[in-house]
Parts: C-alpha cells; structure tokens; sequence
C-alpha cells in the first residue's frame, strides 16, 4: 500500500545543509516535510563541529580577534580557487558574520576562547583557532593568519552542538520531520518538473520496531564510522528491517525537492571509479553518504563535476611540537609545509610520495611533545598520538640509522635535514617555505621516524571526504542540467552538490557551506509558486 501526502517543499537528508534549508524555508511560509534515512544530523552530527567563518564575527570580537572580509576572501581564494564563482565566494564572505548571528538565534552555542597554539582541533578549553593553513608560509605571505575555526561549544567532538539546536528550532517553526525514510526516486511530471519524491519509511512500523532501527542507526553512525565491520553489520540489520516493515510513501512538493544527502565516500564502487588512487583512508561520514543523493539527481537530467576530488586528513598536532618536525617520503624527501592543513599533507601524500610519510623528529622535539601529548589533546587525540609516538615509531642513534630502521634512503634523509638546518642557521628561507617561527634545528640523538602513511589504522586514521556532487545554479541552488539550465523543482545543497569547499577542504569549511547552501536553496524553493 502506498501513503501520499502533499507539502509545499520536500527535503531529502537532514544534517546541517538539510535542517538549514528546513528552516529557512519554514521561515518564509513554505510548510515543509523533511526526511532521512537514518536518524537526522547525518556527517555533521558525529563531526568535530567546526564552522568556518570570519570577516569580524561577533565570535571574533568577543575574543579580540581583528578580522576583515578582505582579509577572508584573500585566503580563501587561495583555498577555494575555482570551486565557484568569484561573486559567489565575495557573497559566502560577506554574509560570514550575519551566518553565526544567524545560527546563535536559533540556539547554536558558540564561545570565545582563544586557542594560543597551532593544533588540529582544540581541547575543551578553547573554541575559537587557526582552522586552516592560514598560518603556512604561502598564505601568511599574502594575508595576515586570523583565527576562523569556529567550534561549537560543547564537550570533544561538538557536531551534535550543531545538528541538535537546529533540528529543535526547526521543530518549533513546524518543520515535519520524517527519520528512518529512504528516498528511492523523484516524482515528475509530464514537463520535466520535479514534483516530489517516492520513499521507503519505517513510519508505520510498530513502535518497538522503530526503536530498533533508530538505535542500529545511531550505532551505524557511531561508532561505526570507525569500524567498517560494525557498520556493514549494522546496516545489514537495517536492511533487514527496512524490507520486512518498510512502506511506500509519495510526498508530494508544490515548490521544490531540495536534495541535501551528503556525498559518496561511503561508496566503495563509486570511490574506486572516480578516485582510484584514495584508498586506505578513514571514509568519514554516515552509510547515507553513498551517493544516492547523487543519483537520484542524475536520474532526471543532473551533471556533477569535481567527482575525483576527495579530501584526505593525515593531522600531525597535536601534539604542536610536530609542526617543527619535518615530514619526508620513502627517499627522505621533503613533503610539504608542515605547518598546513591536515588536508593538504594528505593531499600532498597521496599526489606526490606514493601514499607514503614519516615524521622526523630529535630528542628535544620528542621530550617536548610528549608533554603536550597530555596537555593539548582530547581522550582520542591523546589515544592517537600515544600510538603515533609509541607504536608507530622507530629510533636512532644517527640519522642513517634511523633511517635504515623505517626503511628510508639514508643519503636523502641526511641531505634533507643538511638543507634544512643550514636555512636556520644562514637565515634563509626554509626549503619548502615553512615559517621561520616554526622552523627549529634537528641534531639531537635520538632521532625519532613515525609512519603517518596512508593505510588502514583504526588508531592512526586517515579520514577521508569526497567533495565532488551536482552543479547548481550560484544564485539559487537549483540543480542543472548539461546545458546548464535549472531542473525545474530540483534543487541541492551541502556535499551532495558543488560548493565552496569542493576544492580545497579546511575546518570547518564544509559546514559553513552547507549552511550557506542550505539557506540559499530553502529560500529559492520557498519562493517558487505553489
């Protein structure tokens, strides 16, 4: 038996793109029916909860930070290149400031505190830090470094300090949220307009039943982002239920179906295709990330782009004495400005050194992080440097033998370090453009190699994210086709489509712009007639 109801806008995935767009669109008239397949809150939920914003946000002033929308753009041209449009980049720019006012009137938490060190993710002491590479050498030589990681305030990971306030306000406005229902086509008509969606929903499913699948749901989620068997168990069990107790619903859209499903990194299939050469990496994200927003987009006309693009972490801080070490490959070479992003080293792995990577490091830089290593970190971040520093590292009397004991070219590891500690002591710019203030000479016994490579590790992960999707219309969000015209009644926002961070990925990037996308495509579907 098939259920059908009628709204004016229809949402598909409900995290951070979905419940913004719920909201935004509640806001203006529209009544709006939201769905997911699992339990709502999708990647953001279980992520670290950054939001990446700047420009002079009350945030910002609140702890003294001096930021300008120029100062932003400068950076983010750097970062975002041509992922969009320069007057789309100047807009997310603009409207930085009014985003956090925005998200605290609807019960986002946010605080003030200053991180005075350069880390990955703060500990719970501090909320506000250099989320990005801002403090690197080639982008602090074209823009002052200003703290623009905005972490939600709450204890550890703070994405459910995201998803959750939303979520309520968009209860409150009258948003009918529908968990535990899987879209599996669009509805059109006759034209090419897209009308609605037909969806598989545990709605009907005695309320034991409901139970069960929210809670093998949330285990899916959580923990099961961090071990793939217990997630393929989970979602076996889901699979289960769905065909023993699922229904069929039509939900019918006056205005416009806004696909906000997140990415594919959850796609085995697709990945290989796509980005063959990103394997062994952390997928990050939900079992929803598997491209079927994607799909169901190509399925009425949808072009995508930028489908090799996958954002791949390898973070060496904390502790922060590793941002003096020095990062070399197989041949002991250089691999990049220690001092960037996580995003880009892994970037720069998988690219250019065959996946592979080793912190070096002297006694004196060990002695230091192993202090750090109880001061700067959360509970997973001690558990994951502990490992690095104990588990995943050999040690050496000299440079070559050290070197011989991970497996590195000696000769090229001791020129590396040659080349390095003579642009300290002459004063020169270091080789690979690592600020002077983060540059600290390497000699002395013993010398330390940790394997950061890309493998599988359960204890020294490598997330990984897509950050290909559909093309959409800049103004509105509206999905297009081949010809670049708007899919009538189709629109998408956060990983599901191109976006701000669909080139170059920062803390907290990806957020913002699913907030920035999800209020954009809300109000585009909202103001279409009925």
């Amino acid at each position: 038996m098939t259920t059908s109801v009628t709204t004016d806008v229809v949402i598909v995935g409900y995290g951070a793109a979905g419940t913004t767009a719920a909201i935004t669109a509640r806001e203006l008239g529209a009544d709006v029916i939201a769905v997911d397949r699992a339990n709502g809150g999708g990647a953001t939920a279980i992520s670290g909860g950054i939001i990446y914003a700047g420009g002079g946000t009350s945030v910002q002033r609140a702890a003294g930070v001096h930021d300008t929308a120029e100062q932003m753009l400068d950076y983010l041209r750097l970062e975002v290149g041509d992922a969009v449009q320069p007057e789309t980049l100047q807009r997310f720019v603009d409207g930085s400031p009014e985003m956090i006012d925005w998200l605290q009137a609807h019960g986002v938490p946010f605080n003030p505190g200053l991180c005075p060190y350069k880390t990955s993710f703060p500990n719970n002491r501090y909320y506000l830090y250099h989320s990005g590479s801002e403090n690197a050498g080639a982008f602090r030589s074209q823009t002052p470094p200003v703290q623009r990681g905005h972490r939600a305030y709450g204890k550890g990971t703070s994405g459910k300090q995201i998803y959750a306030p939303l979520a309520e306000s968009a209860r409150r406005l009258g948003v009918d949220f529908r968990p535990q229902t899987t879209v599996t086509d669009l509805l059109a008509d006759p034209s090419g307009r897209v009308t609605g969606v037909r969806a598989t929903t545990m709605g009907q499913a005695p309320r034991r039943i409901q139970r069960r699948y929210a809670r093998l749901a949330a285990l899916s989620s959580k923990p099961g982002v961090y071990f793939p068997p217990l997630r393929a168990a989970m979602d076996r069990r889901l699979e289960k239920l769905q065909k023993r107790y699922g229904q069929t619903i039509e939900i019918t859209a006056r205005r416009g179906v806004i696909i906000c499903a997140g990415g594919f990194i959850a796609n085995t299939e697709w990945r290989r295709r796509y980005a063959p050469e990103f394997d062994g990496g952390l997928p990050l994200g939900t079992s929803g990330d598997d491209g079927s927003g994607i799909a169901l987009a190509q399925s009425v006309g949808a072009v995508t782009d930028r489908m090799d693009n996958v954002s791949v972490w390898k973070f060496i801080t904390p502790p922060s004495a590793f941002i003096s070490a020095i990062i070399v490959d197989a041949d002991g070479r250089r691999v990049i400005d220690e001092s960037r992003y996580g995003a880009a080293v892994g970037q720069a792995m998988v690219k250019n050194h065959g996946s592979q990577g080793w912190i070096l490091a002297d006694a004196g830089l060990m002695s230091e992080a192993r202090r750090q290593l109880l001061t700067q970190t959360l509970w997973f971040q001690r558990a994951q440097g502990a490992s690095l520093i104990f588990g995943g590292a050999v040690r050496g009397a000299t440079l070559a033998e050290v070197a011989r004991a991970a497996g590195i070219d000696p000769e090229g590891l001791a020129a590396t370090v040659a080349a390095h500690n003579q642009a300290i002591d002459s004063g020169t710019e270091d080789p690979v453009g690592k600020p002077a203030d983060f540059c600290r000479r390497i000699d002395q016994a013993p010398f330390t190699l940790m394997d950061i490579s890309v493998r599988p590790n359960v204890l020294r992960p490598t997330p990984m994210l897509t950050l290909g999707g559909v093309r959409v219309a800049e103004d509105t969000g509206a999905v297009v086709d081949a010809d670049g015209a708007p899919i009538p009644g189709l629109y998408s926002a956060g990983r599901t489509a191109i976006g701000v961070a669909s080139n170059s990925y920062v803390s907290g990037l990806s957020i913002a712009d699913c907030v920035f996308a999800g209020r954009r495509a809300g109000a585009s579907a909202a103001a279409q007639s009925r």
